[in-house]
């Protein structure tokens, strides 16, 4: 069975959505200069067709020429969801059993693409896999960095997904603080987030909400490992949300008791930093921007050696390891791509001591035409204290 019955039942968004973005991707593969590109990245596969699936771990292949119709090559077991997730036309298999890249190879030799690329940058295809692909098919360029600049800015469609996965993110970090008190363990908070993300409608999340409290929170991207939480304790949270694959992140901090003076003077800066740098998330600043306003109110209170990371990244559709887009655009110093409308950032403002606590507070933002960024969250930023 070819599975036609199903195609498009499933996807996330109209066909002329994933038209546009495939036109869009047309257009820079043949700027740079290429007759076709093997896409290797699920999450710019994923954008350019609307294939999800939580079995993207086994091989799968995208070959968009400049001139013809993309052909998607899955697993056997996949190509149902391939056909009712997408709406694509011709979807090739390979069998368990079977060799991927011989099923691939042979389709490349019968398509007969003139001067092929294939992303080299993505961690889909291992090093050993790029070398075999390679030394079965010759010829194959360097396209790597060609599509993904192209998701960074967002369509009205995607945006509204991004607003969704922010309301389901609110919902779990609401739920989250309003368990946390002594006597209840990591867990149990982190079960209270996912619970409400996902009951209020978030899909599969790209990475764990991160529930770190006392000593464990001073150590970066920690997650619920059974601690009770004890008075004097501070208490991490972040996590994000998903609609279609689409992600936003929120992040908050929480203190059981009455935090330290040194405690609640750092939050105070790092709201003030994440005041700063959402103030320049705005069209026609680079990207350094955001991230030198905040810096800059980090080191004239001395708190630099508290910091020392990125002010924010990109956020659009994720699959695991990562829910944000940071290998795309980082609000960064030298990162001098121009902010643009439709763009998404999640700004994490976060200080820590390390190894005793961390505070801070988060924004997944979008770049607005006018003024300022809208901000996706309602959630007061100041230290919860319970």
């Amino acid at each position: 069975m070819d599975f036609s019955h199903l195609r498009g039942i499933e996807a996330a968004f109209p066909e002329a959505e994933y038209a546009g973005r495939l036109a869009r991707a047309r257009a820079a593969i043949a700027a740079a200069g290429w007759g076709a590109l093997l896409v290797t990245s699920p999450e710019t596969i994923c954008w350019l067709t609307g294939r999800q699936t939580a079995g993207y771990f086994a091989f799968q292949m995208l070959i968009l020429p400049v001139d013809g119709a993309p052909i998607l090559l899955v697993r056997q077991l996949e190509l149902a969801g391939a056909r009712a997730n997408t709406w694509l036309d011709r979807i090739e298999t390979w069998q368990d059993g079977q060799d991927p890249l011989s099923a691939l190879i042979a389709l490349l030799h019968d398509l007969g693409l003139k001067n092929p690329a294939i992303e080299r940058d993505g961690w889909f295809i291992s090093p050993n896999t790029m070398a075999a692909i390679d030394a079965r098919f010759a010829g194959l360029g360097d396209g790597s960095g060609i599509l993904a600049p192209l998701r960074a800015v967002k369509s009205p469609a995607e945006l509204d997904a991004i607003r969704e996965a922010a309301r389901q993110a609110e919902a779990g970090l609401v739920a989250g603080i309003a368990t946390c008190r002594s006597g209840v363990d990591e867990n149990a908070v982190a079960a209270a987030m996912m619970v409400a993300a996902i009951g209020a409608g978030s899909e599969a999340m790209a990475m764990e909400p991160l529930v770190s409290s006392g000593p464990r929170s001073g150590l970066a991207h920690m997650t619920w490992r059974r601690r009770i939480l004890a008075e004097g304790d501070a208490v991490f949270l972040e996590m994000a949300a998903s609609q279609a694959r689409y992600h936003a992140a929120l992040m908050r901090s929480v203190w059981i008791g009455t935090p330290p003076a040194q405690a609640q003077a750092m939050m105070d800066c790092a709201t003030e930093a994440l005041a700063a740098a959402l103030e320049k998330c705005r069209p026609g600043l680079p990207c350094s921007a955001p991230h030198l306003a905040a810096q800059s109110v980090i080191d004239n209170a001395g708190m630099t050696a508290a910091f020392r990371k990125r002010t924010g990244y990109s956020m659009g559709i994720a699959f695991a390891p990562d829910w944000g887009e940071g290998a795309i655009l980082s609000l960064f110093e030298g990162v001098e791509r121009i902010i643009e409308p439709g763009m998404v950032f999640h700004l994490p403002a976060t200080l820590r001591d390390y190894g005793v606590f961390t505070v801070g507070a988060s924004e997944t933002v979008i770049i607005t035409p006018d003024g300022p960024c809208e901000v996706l969250s309602r959630l007061p930023r100041e230290i919860c204290l319970r």
